[in-house]
């Protein structure tokens, strides 16, 4: 099909209801399954588009690969395009997650049950780890952006620095100090109506923000307020993809919020990295645990699906405005070599936020007890070394084997590290 022919709206339904269905194992995996349904499968936009399309996405804050998904969407079908491929994409990860969150309450304490999670924490660790490994061998190419890196690893890691903070000192940073030559961009794209784009825009900001400020006017200091409020400012500055999100999450949904534990934020994880959509879906589980435990409501589960349902709308609904402001003007962002720069520090300072965030994973995993070390800025949380769990353990170096030295694929990995997590307790061993 050439580019500017759009396809028409079954045909859109049935391949991004496809995209979606196979969306497993991440962003990567995620970009892949696009990449080989839409250019090589449909050749609804060339490699020239779709790199084009993926380097803009990276400019944004939020889920890349959604982003991707609901650019294409508009790049080859306009504002109808977009919403359907940006709302397919994410539908199988919501439906999945709430089934998976439900299961997860009413029989999570089944001895069979923690172990799967069991299992599925310890892949989760190699997966994030794994990450931390591809991301630095493409991010850090000079010892500028190797020392940022470490930079924003020892800000988060020892002294407790706001994410955001970090995120907009590395920016900062880049565009001042950091050289960048202006990524290549191909040939103009024959870009859809841009007016349409800038009145979709307006009608996302209006149905993320205006749920959020009526809640703040009608529910302010209720858990649903705080849900809204917290994964909105998630929203606008969460760069560098899933993994960068999730380490602000953990930072603070299972410290000063105190919405959820250490372990089920694993939990969680494990279940989006096992079901199909974006793997930020994770924040769904951590809005439906949030809303479990604080709303008080007289049926706590109809609170804890509110609560997910309500995470969800506010994570997502923004990343449809930021594809409709900024796609009509893709070419100039792309060309600044300025904003070029500053993406670069980002995306070095993310692979520090990851590191800080497999190894935030690998404390509360592998050991039962930590203990804060305090001494001025200083802030440091270590594990007490005599309360490893040696079940834990040893399914996390299985699988960090399994993930770096063999290479194993995700899915195979998850499923086995499951079901070794199952075996060791039915064989009483955890």
């Amino acid at each position: 099909m050439h580019p500017n022919v759009p396809p028409g709206l079954g045909t859109m339904f049935a391949v991004w209801a496809r995209v979606a269905a196979l969306s497993f194992g991440g962003p990567a995996g995620q970009i892949a399954v696009m990449h080989r349904i839409l250019v090589e499968e449909r050749r609804w936009i060339d490699e020239a588009r779709f790199l084009h399309a993926l380097n803009f996405c990276m400019l944004l804050p939020g889920p890349e690969a959604q982003q991707l998904a609901t650019y294409i969407g508009w790049l080859t079908g306009g504002v109808r395009g977009a919403l359907i491929a940006g709302v397919l994409f994410i539908l199988p990860g919501v439906a999945a997650i709430m089934a998976l969150s439900w299961i997860y309450v009413l029989l999570g304490d089944v001895a069979v049950i923690e172990g799967l999670f069991l299992g599925l924490k310890a892949a989760v660790l190699a997966i994030v780890v794994q990450a931390v490994v591809r991301l630095a061998g493409k991010a850090l190419p000079s010892t500028p952006l190797r020392l940022l890196a470490f930079l924003a690893f020892l800000a988060l890691f020892a002294f407790d620095a706001p994410f955001p903070l970090v995120i907009a000192a590395a920016a900062a940073i880049g565009a001042v100090a950091i050289h960048a030559p202006p990524p290549p961009v191909g040939p103009a794209l024959t870009a859809p109506d841009a007016g349409a784009a800038r009145r979709a825009a307006l009608w996302a900001l209006a149905l993320w923000l205006l749920p959020v400020g009526a809640l703040l006017a009608a529910a302010r200091g209720s858990v649903f307020a705080d849900i809204a409020v917290f994964f909105s400012k998630l929203a606008v500055l969460t760069f560098g993809g899933a993994y960068a999100a999730l380490a602000w999450v953990a930072q603070e949904a299972a410290g000063p919020l105190g919405w959820l534990q250490p372990g089920e934020m694993l939990d969680g994880l494990g279940m989006a990295e096992t079901t199909p959509g974006p793997l930020i879906m994770v924040l769904q589980f951590v809005g439906f645990m949030a809303a479990l435990r604080e709303a008080g409501w007289a049926q706590p589960l109809l609170a804890a699906t509110a609560g997910g349902l309500l995470a969800t709308w506010v994570t997502f609904a923004p990343c449809f405005a930021w594809i409709f402001l900024g796609a009509p003007f893709m070419e100039g962002l792309r060309r600044n070599r300025r904003l070029a720069a500053a993406l670069r520090a980002v995306t070095a300072a993310v692979v520090g936020v990851i590191l800080n965030l497999a190894l935030w994973f690998a404390v509360h995993l592998v050991w039962t007890q930590t203990v804060q070390v305090k001494a001025g800025a200083l802030q440091v949380e270590l594990p007490v070394p005599l309360s490893i769990d040696p079940a834990a353990a040893m399914l996390s170096a299985l699988a960090l084997v399994a993930a770096l030295r063999l290479r194993i694929g995700m899915g195979l990995l998850l499923a086995g590290s499951g079901l070794a997590g199952m075996a060791l307790h039915l064989l009483g061993a955890t």
